[in-house]
This record gives C-alpha cells, sequence and structure tokens, in this order.
C-alpha cells in the first residue's frame, strides 16, 4: 500500500473541520442506519477504503449484520435486505454520486420523491457530497485504513 501523500487535516485545519461540520449536519434528518448505508455505498463506488472501512463498522455497531453489509454493492439484486426507501435512497445517492457523467433523471427524482419529503432530499444529497468529498479526499492522498476502524465525531 501506498504511504500518506499528506496529512490534509493538519495542512488544512478549517477546511476539514468545516467538512466534518457538513458531514455532521448533512443528512441530519434522516435515520442514521439510511446514512451509513448511502455513505458505505458511495465509498465503495469513489473506491474509498478508509471511508469503507469506518462506515462498514459503523452499521455493524448499529446490529446490521454483516451478511446484510456485504449486500450493499449489490442492493439492486439483493432486495429481501433492503426496503422501497432504501432502495430509492441508493438509487439517488449513486445518480447523485455519478455527475457530471450523468444526472439524476426525472425517474430517479420521482423514485426518490416517493418515499422522502423535499427536505429529506436535499439532505440525502447534501449527504452524498460530504462522502463523495472525503472519498476524494482520502483516496487523493492514500489514507491509509487504520488498524481499527475510524469513528467519526
Amino acid at each position: 500500500m501506498s504511504a500518506p501523500r499528506l496529512n490534509y487535516h493538519a495542512l488544512a485545519p478549517k477546511a476539514a473541520k468545516a467538512l466534518a461540520q457538513l458531514s455532521f449536519a448533512a443528512g441530519g434528518t434522516l435515520d442514521k442506519r439510511l446514512r451509513e448505508l448511502v455513505n458505505l455505498r458511495i465509498s465503495q463506488i469513489n473506491g474509498c477504503a478508509f471511508c469503507i472501512d469506518m462506515h462498514w463498522a459503523d452499521l455493524l455497531q448499529q446490529g446490521m449484520e454483516a451478511r446484510h453489509i456485504n449486500a450493499v454493492a449489490g442492493w439492486r439484486e439483493a432486495q429481501r435486505f433492503f426496503g422501497e426507501a432504501e432502495r430509492a435512497a441508493l438509487n439517488w445517492a449513486e445518480a447523485v454520486n455519478a455527475v457530471p457523467h450523468r444526472v439524476p433523471s426525472e425517474a430517479d427524482f420521482e423514485a426518490i420523491r416517493s418515499h422522502f419529503t423535499d427536505a429529506q432530499i436535499a439532505e440525502l444529497t447534501f449527504a452524498v457530497g460530504a462522502i463523495r468529498s472525503w472519498n476524494m479526499l482520502n483516496a487523493s492522498f492514500h489514507m491509509p485504513v487504520p488498524e481499527t476502524p475510524y469513528v467519526a465525531g
């Protein structure tokens, strides 16, 4: 594994603190499990091992079974583990994360809107933006997976 390129927390402390505050606030009105499912899925897509490890561990601490967590990457085929609202949220998160290569379609928006309020959709979208930022930072600077999972907060 590559050594960390730099310690962005120490070199840009105000920005790191602001992103941490955004992460804490984003999705605050959503169910914690749903937020962590989205964080895990977006981290998987973006290849951020540090964040995958952290959000996997958080879901385990919440009591989610390992089999269920392992199915997050294949949530479309693993419908037995994910309700309609979770699938709509995961679909929306993936569509938002794919910008600019694709933008969320009207069908994506209608699917999320059938399960969540407009305020919740806004919160979820901010949460995707926050985790995407962490993924970009950690992957770019080769943040190593720690011995024990990092606990945010």
